[in-house]
């Protein structure tokens, strides 16, 4: 049975940090919500939605499935595009 020492040491040492972040994202959405109107159908409201999601499930590759979720999807004629409007 693989040690847990190292994951709860590594949790003694983030834990504060990881807490103050929560903390904060926490404290935007709240004031998101009390501002009135709906940012329901808004693309970046939705990405903060899918990275809460990501964040609320196991696995080792949270960061990346994020990072996925902000980034713009792959355009084979990125080169292309660039030079036409250069």
């Amino acid at each position: 049975m693989p040690s847990t020492s190292g994951a709860a040491e590594t949790l003694d040492g983030e834990f504060l940090t990881i807490r103050a972040k929560l903390i904060e994202v926490a404290a935007c959405l709240d004031r998101i919500d009390r501002a009135g109107g709906s940012v329901t159908e808004d693309p970046r409201a939705k990405q903060i939605r899918q990275s809460l999601d990501v964040l609320s499930s196991p696995g080792p590759d949270r960061v990346e499935q994020i990072q996925i979720v902000f980034s713009l999807p792959y355009d084979q004629n990125w080169l292309s595009r660039r030079a036409a409007r250069e």
